[in-house]
């Protein structure tokens, strides 16, 4: 009972910040303190970031092209499945939840006080794949990538030292001393990228070490909530859904709110797939890699079976996704639009409004519904594409390695 009072009010919590920020328009009154502060900054930093191109060089080009790559988030997701499978289920879970915290929080920041990035030209900014180029749209602080790093890594460390309950200061001060080396290779190569300024890491860094030091709180209550409490699957629901609302609204569109619905997804998947098969699949009891219970050839096993159905089923729920929604929304009467996964959605009319309506006020629609309002039926396209991938990364996957006994 007291588990189903603290949702309710919870959830209560949410939807009256949604409320109130809406109302006395906070993310626009924020932003007229922030923005002009951070993009001062953001101006005196094009010295230092310059200082340090003309040491440019193709090796440190590739070198922290590639880390930048292993810190973000299409690594994280794709080595997520692999911990899960692993029989590291707990630590899989809280990293999941971590990482969907940091890029909510993160990217709700970025959005709040539409800071920009360094000017290209002067300074060179060095995109080196597809995602790299979609996170230059994105606005500057604070930096993701450094935000994600002290975090995760820092979980990391936090969790490997528990697992092996060493008491050696030595080994202690080593770990903390190495992941500290991380997150400054990684702040230090995003500037010389030309992706942020000094003032996007620094930010980053604090707010990922405030982060962490909530989630070092917390994480026990967390997981024990999703793995044996009450209306845990239709509590998450609910949440994701306020999220989606409460994201605030940017100076100018950008891919991170697509980014959040995403991960907003993956989280729900994976918390409803943990919550239904937690005595089956995912008790601290499960064969572990590098055991006799769990060899590398199983786990290559694993992989081999699993990669392809989670594929499989990111596909499916993405067509299915794209069949339901719309049918539920017209009889419902909602008018929706498609900016692009339903071509046949994103006619001239909507085309006109695209950049005004894909990320303007999501609780304006939700609370004042008007017939003029268009949803953009992608949002949930997209979160039900991720949450079905992550459900089957938790749940179908593992029923098939029983089955198939690997």
């Amino acid at each position: 009972m007291e588990s189903v009072v603290w949702q309710g009010l919870a959830l209560s919590g949410i939807f009256s910040w949604i409320v109130i920020a809406c109302y006395f328009h906070v993310t626009n009154k924020l932003r007229s303190l922030l923005q002009p502060w951070a993009s001062h900054h953001v101006v005196r930093g094009t010295s230092t970031i310059l200082k340090i191109q003309k040491h440019q060089h193709r090796v440190l080009d590739a070198l922290f092209s590639g880390l930048s790559c292993v810190v973000s988030v299409p690594f994280y997701t794709a080595f997520l499945p692999l911990l899960f499978w692993s029989g590291h289920g707990k630590l899989a879970r809280q990293m999941t939840l971590l990482m969907a915290f940091c890029d909510y929080l993160g990217n709700c920041i970025k959005d709040v006080v539409s800071a920009p990035r360094p000017n290209c030209p002067p300074v060179r900014r060095i995109t080196a794949t597809k995602d790299e180029e979609d996170n230059a749209l994105e606005y500057g602080l604070p930096s993701s990538h450094t935000l994600n790093t002290v975090c995760l890594s820092g979980f990391l460390v936090y969790y490997v030292l528990s697992y092996i309950q060493s008491e050696d200061a030595c080994v202690k001060l080593g770990a903390v001393t190495l992941a500290c080396l991380f997150v400054g290779l990684i702040g230090f190569g995003r500037i010389y990228l030309g992706m942020h300024s000094l003032i996007d890491i620094i930010g980053g860094l604090v707010i990922g070490l405030v982060i962490l030091a909530i989630w070092l709180t917390v994480h026990e209550y967390v997981d024990a909530f999703i793995v044996s409490a009450q209306n845990v699957t239709s509590f998450w629901a609910a949440l994701s859904f306020l999220l989606l609302f409460a994201y605030p609204t940017p100076e100018f569109p950008t891919p991170s709110f697509e980014y959040h619905t995403a991960f907003d997804g993956v989280a729900f998947g994976i918390v409803a797939g943990v919550q239904q098969t937690y005595q089956q699949f995912h008790h601290e009891a499960v064969p572990r890699i590098f055991t006799s219970q769990l060899t590398i050839p199983a786990f290559l096993g694993r992989m081999v079976v699993g990669i392809p159905t989670i594929l499989m089923v990111k596909f499916c729920s993405k067509a299915l996704a794209k069949w339901i929604l719309p049918v539920v929304s017209n009889t419902l009467g909602i008018p929706i639009k498609s900016t692009s996964y339903i071509p046949m959605l994103n006619g001239s009319t909507t085309e006109k409004k695209s950049s005004e309506i894909k990320q303007s006020s999501y609780i304006h629609k939700m609370l004042f519904f008007s017939n003029q309002d268009l949803f953009d039926v992608d949002t949930g396209i997209r979160f039900l594409q991720y949450a079905g991938l992550a459900w089957s990364v938790v749940d179908l996957v593992p029923s098939l390695f029983s089955h198939l006994r690997l």
